[in-house]
């Protein structure tokens, strides 16, 4: 009997930890390689929509991940100075109703363990940084700074924004630095004094925001994120400390809410935005990417973990409709099926306007990547 093909993930962020558990239910003979040692509850927070909560009914982490984040009743939209409400956008239980999956916020770190945890030990491998890939026609040859090296049939690159998948496939280049950074902070509510937030809410001037929202189901710790605008970047630099007096000086004149956050702030960090062009393509020979490695975005529609997630699942949908036989085959109906909806969501997450007005969010919360209509490569084209 054949061997079933081995494929080998690059990276066990959300949608390579996600990609392994997806392809092991499917029956698939998946191993995930992470160059870091293990995980840590790193600062920052998470939106868990709809259409990603599909997923996550089908990896079976659904329940436990309802049980740990928070169940905002709206997105609130809300002027910088006044506090005015200017859109008001239904979740709670009308998404549940209207969409049929919950809409959720939570601590990034909570919900990259309930993702790690449904991935089998023997299918993942810590401490396996990728140095370099070697696609010989028939195998490819994973090479790993710690002198070992793995054999594998497909190569998924899961492996974010400086992807060495997306390096082998395109040649090294730098992200764009979009002239804004994000500053993030997580601390207890009990801190936050002379004002009550709601559980999840931006506000919003002409040339900056900042979203707030609570990461726990129990709303004991609130979580922020700024988008300010910043001239230049240390590109050397994935990330550097800020301080009080920084985010007080960025937000003067604004709200009293925003100010209450700024005041019971115990820790933040300024990370910049980063975006890449439309690659001219996602897979060549034996190699594919998803997620941040092709499509990075700024954050602003709180969508990119997402859209790596339904990538992931498309990708594995993609390979039981295609077969691996012909990996070429599953690779173009897999692109043809999310470059389209990948790019709007870029769109979108690029201009910051997600929310703002009392828009419809259905095309992106109600989207069900198992049973959206597939479309042929021909077609997308």
């Amino acid at each position: 009997m054949q061997k079933s093909p081995r494929i080998a993930v690059i990276g066990a962020g959300l949608g390579g930890a996600a990609a392994t558990s997806l392809l092991d239910k499917a029956g698939f003979n998946v191993r995930v390689y992470e160059q870091a040692p293990g995980f840590a509850r790193l600062g920052a927070g998470i939106h868990v929509g709809p259409n990603v909560m599909k997923v996550m009914e089908r990896i079976g982490i659904a329940d436990a991940l309802n049980s740990t984040g928070c169940h905002p009743d709206y997105w609130y939209s809300r002027d910088w100075k006044t506090g005015e409400v200017i859109a008001q956008i239904p979740l709670g239980d009308y998404a549940l109703s209207h969409y049929g999956s919950s809409y959720l916020t939570v601590h990034r770190g909570d919900f990259h363990e309930l993702l790690v945890k449904a991935i089998p030990s023997d299918r993942l491998a810590f401490n396996k940084k990728l140095s370099k890939i070697d696609d010989r026609g028939d195998v490819v040859m994973l090479h790993f700074t710690d002198g070992s090296t793995e054999e594998a049939d497909i190569v998924i690159g899961a492996d974010g924004i400086n992807s060495k998948v997306r390096d082998t496939l395109l040649g090294e280049a730098l992200p764009k630095y979009t002239g804004y950074v994000g500053h993030r902070a997580v601390f207890p509510i009990s801190s936050v004094r002379d004002f009550q937030h709601d559980m999840c809410t931006k506000w919003w001037s002409d040339d900056r925001h900042m979203m707030v929202y609570f990461v726990t189901g129990k709303k004991d710790e609130i979580y922020y994120v700024t988008g300010v605008p910043e001239e230049t970047w240390d590109m050397s630099k994935s990330w550097v400390p800020s301080s009080k007096d920084e985010m007080r000086a960025a937000f003067d004149g604004w709200h009293q809410g925003v100010q209450s956050l700024i005041d019971a702030t115990q820790e933040v960090t300024k990370w910049p935005l980063l975006e890449r062009d439309p690659l001219p393509l996602w897979s060549r020979g034996r190699l594919v990417m998803l997620g941040d490695a092709c499509h990075p975005m700024k954050p602003h529609m709180a969508q990119g973990a997402a859209m790596a997630i339904e990538d992931a699942a498309m990708l594995v949908r993609c390979f039981s409709e295609a077969g691996l036989d012909d990996h070429a085959a599953a690779f173009a109906l897999y692109e043809a099926n999310r470059a389209e909806r990948a790019g709007r969501v870029q769109l979108v997450s690029h201009n910051n306007t997600w929310l703002r007005t009392n828009e419809n969010p259905d095309w992106c919360f109600g989207y069900d990547v198992f049973n959206v209509p597939l479309v042929s490569p021909a077609a997308s084209v």
